[in-house]
């Protein structure tokens, strides 16, 4: 007995010295120091091997191909997560394993929840890599909202969650027309939150089922995300990158397929966003595909903190209900400005290609110019081209801050709709040919500041003009040649319409170049126009 003892003992040493070699060598065999790839639940030793190599300065925990079940983890700084191919890192359906609650930020609100699955917090240099796949299981969240939602809150019997939820956001303040959201108490957490951290790259994981929003770095500082393809099905809030609160956001080369929008650019709600202040900006998207999708990629609605200097371009949206999407609402102010969109194809739009909107919200009220009044202005849109498209486009500004400096060039779709755009100052549409199968190609109201230069249909309708105007005024349409018979070229209707010059222009294929509506009382000046 005393020789099996000693035995055992030996054989301990050597397992413990081997795990705490590995974890001093800075590369750690998760299979080597407690976890397995039996589909059992091993948080313990993730978060143990984590913690470890964190204290000895960083390392690698490496996961070869298998199937791990694991609660929350938590990186720290220096540390890297690295799935092998094969490798499929599945999280666990019980709520109890993402307790206690940290503080986090949901859909704009900073407050205290569930962990999100992979989560950090004031952490730098920290990573996700390798072939391998995350599955967040979000059914389970999914029904458990659906059940909440679907309930009579006058009956509904409290879980120990939302108990939780209370005493843990005591005083916690948010807008009024946010209470019905904020009273159920119960944040399904995103799959991937790095809180307040530097340095963070997301390379080449797929990751699938996640509860909530999947990638949402907040209030982080360089972040790379790359070679990521996301697939959630059809589900409710299952976004695919949302940076919020971020800057230097650098997101490429990923394949999104999801139940809500594909990506997304946030910077806090209402109240509580202006109360951190933090923007988001300087973020490069390039060279991603998005299939399913509420919105390819998206600005808002969150911008109390502003959004400012993106470049989204070499991309393909394929099936999504909309494609590049800017929205706002009043009472949540924020500025979105210096945007610029580029190269771009969208195929089979359900609704529009391309919205402008800060009507979001359809209840609110104008009222004078303040901090919770948004504002959309230099944004910048070139080379897109769309095919089965809904509508082209729609832009809506509101009467105390209309949408500001926006140009559309070289665009070429075809749509069931053309582009409209309301409330704006300071408008240019350069080498646009918009074909449509309903209404004019590009229809502008309650407009000031416009340069329209060769605007084209293929298809030209026989009861509309393919540029209608009303209520513009400050209005350059220049060097425009209709290429095909066209019966209207241009209508002009509104009291309010004036000083709008028509010059440089070739009419040989228009029967009507120009129509101009008995009530416009304003100077309209055409000059060297054949």
């Amino acid at each position: 007995m005393k020789k099996y003892i000693t035995l055992l003992f030996a054989l301990n040493l050597l397992l413990f010295g081997h795990a705490f070699s590995a974890i001093e060598s800075g590369w750690i065999n998760i299979l080597e120091v407690g976890g397995n790839n039996k589909g059992q639940l091993c948080t313990e030793a993730i978060q143990s091997a984590i913690d470890k190599a964190a204290e000895a300065g960083g390392g690698t925990l490496f996961f070869p191909a298998g199937d791990y079940l694991t609660g929350a983890i938590q990186l720290k700084s220096n540390i890297t997560l690295h799935l092998d191919a094969g490798a499929v890192l599945r999280f666990s359906t019980d709520f109890d394993h993402y307790l206690p609650f940290v503080q986090m930020r949901w859909e704009g609100t900073v407050m205290n929840n569930f962990s999100p699955l992979i989560y950090a917090y004031e952490a730098e240099n920290i990573t996700i890599t390798g072939r391998g796949k995350i599955d967040g299981q979000g059914k389970d969240w999914w029904m458990e909202m659906y059940r909440i939602h679907e309930a009579d809150q006058k009956t509904l019997k409290e879980s120990k969650y939302q108990k939780m939820w209370t005493a843990a956001n005591e005083g916690l303040k948010t807008a009024d027309y946010y209470q019905k959201t904020m009273g159920l108490k119960f944040f399904r957490p995103p799959l991937i939150q790095p809180f307040r951290c530097k340095n963070v790259r997301i390379e080449g994981v797929t990751i699938v089922n996640s509860p909530f929003w999947t990638i949402n770095p907040a209030f982080c500082d360089n972040v790379t995300i790359t070679g990521v393809t996301i697939e959630n099905p059809p589900s409710p809030n299952t976004d695919g990158i949302n940076p919020t609160s971020c800057k230097n956001v650098h997101i490429s080369d990923c394949h999104i397929s999801v139940g809500d929008d594909c990506i997304t650019i946030k910077s806090g709600r209402d109240f509580d966003g202006r109360k951190w202040d933090t923007p988001t900006e300087n973020v490069t998207i390039t060279n991603c595909t998005m299939l399913s999708g509420h919105g390819g990629v998206v600005i808002g609605s969150e911008i109390s903190g502003s959004i400012r200097k993106v470049t989204i371009s070499n991309c393909v949206f394929d099936g999504t209900d909309r494609g590049i999407r800017l929205k706002a609402a009043r009472g949540r102010g924020g500025v979105v400005e210096e945007i610029r969109i580029d190269n771009i194809v969208m195929k089979d739009i359900q609704l529009e290609a391309i919205v402008m909107n800060l009507f979001y919200d359809k209840n609110t009220h104008e009222g004078p110019v303040t901090e919770e009044t948004p504002s959309f202005r230099n944004i910048h849109i070139s080379n897109v081209t769309g095919s089965n498209v809904n509508v082209a486009g729609k832009v809506l500004g509101i009467p105390e801050m209309p949408i500001d400096q926006i140009s559309f060039s070289n665009i070429n779709m075809n749509a069931k709709e053309g582009l409209s755009i309301k409330t704006a100052t300071h408008v240019e549409l350069r080498d646009v040919e918009i074909s449509t199968e309903l209404g004019p190609s590009v229809q502008l109201e309650a407009v000031e500041g416009l340069l329209i230069d060769n605007l084209k249909s293929r298809q030209p309708l026989a009861d509309r003009a393919v540029l209608e105007l009303q209520n513009v005024s400050n209005a350059m349409i220049t060097n425009n040649f209709p290429m095909v018979q066209t019966e209207c070229y241009l209508n002009i209707k509104g009291e309010e319409s004036k000083h709008i010059f028509i010059q440089n222009n070739q009419w040989y294929h228009v029967e009507k170049p120009v129509v101009i509506g008995e009530e416009v009382k304003g100077m309209i000046k055409q000059e060297a126009n054949e």
